[in-house]
């Protein structure tokens, strides 16, 4: 990458990983649900000035912004609420990496390499010993299970979008704008339900400064500039340069949160955590210095061969 370009991608770690933290000051004036409406809904009617709409069908439209956005960010707003601190929601929710692979093992029929399967055994213990570190601190574990939810949605989300782009379409930043109007539906008739118009009428009565902020870097920052600079990024580089850079949205995310809401993370917690980034990084770069590995041998071999 050109030294801009990887200004670019630093900024959007940052951005994404301050995200955790303002879901937390966001959720001091709103509940979980009302919020991911109101966040949606300004994504909405403020991107639509920007981006053209897709020549998607509405089905594709539906299926991504059903799955990923309503599935994924009222599991995640809700974790959040219910006792999941912000630094290690980001860290757990990039587990969504590792769901990937099997639904697109289950879905696409794709093949898991060894490199892949190794990367989810090395992750899987460390989200298990994030999950039984619960008793022990702040976090609950009813709030590390709906976590875990949400990247599963991520992840089916991520298969949504191959499908999309299989079937010849782009899904891209337009594809993010123009389907946020429609879980906006889903995320309001869950909020009237679960949470009560009472409460509903209550946040929207004490609104203030502090919850528009957090609405609108959710919005702007994190979805339309951050998904803006994600899609450039992508149509300038290969999507295996681009996509490791998500490695460093849970260091940012840990780190703003102990800086901002004075979060800390149990001795379990952090080797829990050094088990999930180090499957995080097998998996992004495991089948490359494998692939590089044979390549060394079988060069080796050769040059033995000639010099016999």
């Amino acid at each position: 990458m050109s030294f801009k370009d990887t200004l670019l991608g630093l900024l959007i770690i940052a951005i994404w990983g301050v995200n955790f933290v303002v879901i937390v000051w966001g959720l001091e004036g709103l509940p979980p649900l009302l919020m991911g409406a109101l966040r949606f809904a300004l994504v909405f009617s403020l991107g639509i000035f920007f981006v053209k709409r897709p020549a998607i069908p509405f089905r594709w439209l539906a299926a991504y912004a059903l799955l990923l956005s309503f599935g994924q960010f009222s599991f995640l707003f809700c974790s959040m609420a219910l006792g999941m601190p912000a630094g290690l929601a980001s860290l757990v929710l990039q587990s969504q990496a590792l769901f990937t692979l099997i639904f697109a093992a289950l879905l696409l029929k794709e093949q898991i390499k060894f490199a892949q399967v190794l990367s989810m055994l090395v992750a899987g213990i460390g989200l298990v010993l994030i999950a039984t570190s619960s008793a022990d601190t702040e976090m609950t574990a009813i709030g590390f299970g709906m976590s875990i939810i949400a990247a599963s949605f991520w992840a089916v989300g991520n298969i949504i979008n191959r499908m999309i782009n299989k079937q010849g379409y782009k899904a891209g930043l337009d594809l993010v704008i123009w389907s946020a109007w429609i879980p906006v539906i889903p995320f309001l008739l869950s909020s009237y339900f679960f949470e009560g118009p009472t409460l509903i009428i209550n946040s929207i009565n004490a609104f203030n400064w502090v919850s528009l902020m957090a609405l609108c870097y959710l919005a702007v920052a994190a979805s339309i500039i951050g998904y803006s600079l994600w899609s450039y990024l992508l149509d300038h580089y290969p999507a295996g340069q681009v996509a490791p850079l998500t490695l460093g949205v849970p260091m940012v995310g840990i780190s703003a949160s102990a800086f901002f809401l004075g979060e800390s993370i149990s001795a379990l917690q952090w080797a829990g955590s050094g088990c999930v980034l180090m499957g995080l990084l097998i998996n992004a770069f495991g089948h490359k210095i494998t692939i590089k590995l044979k390549n060394t041998a079988l060069n080796s071999n050769s040059s033995k061969s000639l010099k016999s």
